[in-house]
């Protein structure tokens, strides 16, 4: 009976330090975390700017972006785009808490241009992905 306590306590122990580490990782990158929730695939661009970034994951010929501001928390206007090259862009746009998006366009092999803004800071890749 007492190996059974024992084993019930460092699994507790080992499910606790698992949710630690997790919550760890969660604190030391919260939009990091925040954006991959909302875009599949790989990362493959971080564009930073005065305000915030924009967060750029490609998959299977999909680009998604998110624009996640500095100080998350704040209603304020935020704008995310995303655009193949050929194509029309697709934009999330307006006063949002913590992101903007997540957009996403089929690109395939096209080259795209992602645009991202929150308040008065932002940034404009020019054509990536090439």
């Amino acid at each position: 009976m007492g190996g059974t306590g024992g084993a019930i306590r460092r699994r507790c122990a080992l499910g606790l330090a698992v949710l630690a580490a997790g919550g760890l990782l969660a604190v030391a990158a919260p939009g990091e975390a925040q954006a991959a929730a909302h875009c599949s695939g790989r990362k493959v661009r971080t564009l930073p700017f005065s305000t915030g970034s924009v967060a750029v994951y490609k998959r299977d010929g999909y680009v998604c972006a998110v624009t996640l501001p500095e100080k998350p928390g704040t209603r304020r206007k935020m704008m995310v785009s995303v655009r193949a090259r050929g194509g029309r862009p697709v934009v999330d746009e307006g006063r949002f808490t913590h992101r903007a998006g997540p957009v996403t366009v089929h690109a395939g092999q096209r080259c795209v241009w992602v645009k991202g803004s929150v308040a008065r800071g932002s940034v404009s890749s020019g054509w990536i992905l090439c």
